[in-house]
């Protein structure tokens, strides 16, 4: 990411108040809730290469957005521009990274959106091993449309939205 936009994203405040709340099992009202989940595969290599995938932000480029960030790694309060494109349109999305999740068991993070980004609100990405050696992801959002062009989109918005987080989700689940 350039100086440039590097200073103009810094300096932004999130576009939203509920600050975190995605990793809450009740998310907030006033939003549209998207929780969806699937079994990546078993064992501890499945966990730390899908852990890697998502913490280097590999699991967004391979689901086809362009990633611009200040770091390599997600990192709490990292700044990202998301480039998304769908047919004839591209967007740009800068998000900050809320809180990084590092357990034994459980990896992941969350982002919120930043003014200039088609939504408002915020998304968890986690990956998690049971004590069984099944690994599961879960992304977990809550939004609502904040510039004209998400809005306009209506319904079609939310099919966007069901589509980007099924490509995580295979992002994940995909073999390099």
């Amino acid at each position: 990411m350039d100086d440039d936009t590097r200073r103009r994203l810094a300096v932004l405040a999130f576009s939203y108040s509920e600050v975190g709340a995605s990793l809450a099992a009740d998310l907030p009202a006033g939003y549209e809730h998207l929780r969806l989940s699937r079994v990546l595969g078993r064992g501890r290599a499945v966990f730390d290469d899908a852990s890697h995938r998502l913490l280097t932000w590999g699991m967004h480029e391979r689901s086809g957005l362009t990633v611009t960030a200040t770091d390599d790694d997600v990192r709490r309060d990292g700044l990202v521009l998301l480039g998304i494109r769908r047919g004839p349109v591209t967007l740009t999305a800068p998000c900050r990274v809320v809180q990084v999740v590092d357990e034994p068991d459980r990896r992941g993070f969350v982002y919120g959106t930043l003014p200039g980004h088609p939504e408002c609100g915020e998304e968890a990405f986690l990956v998690q091993i049971a004590a069984d050696g099944e690994v599961s992801a879960t992304v977990t959002a809550f939004s609502r449309p904040d510039r004209l062009v998400a809005r306009l989109a209506g319904p079609l918005r939310r099919m966007v939205q069901v589509d980007a987080t099924r490509a995580y989700l295979d992002a994940l689940t995909d073999s390099y």
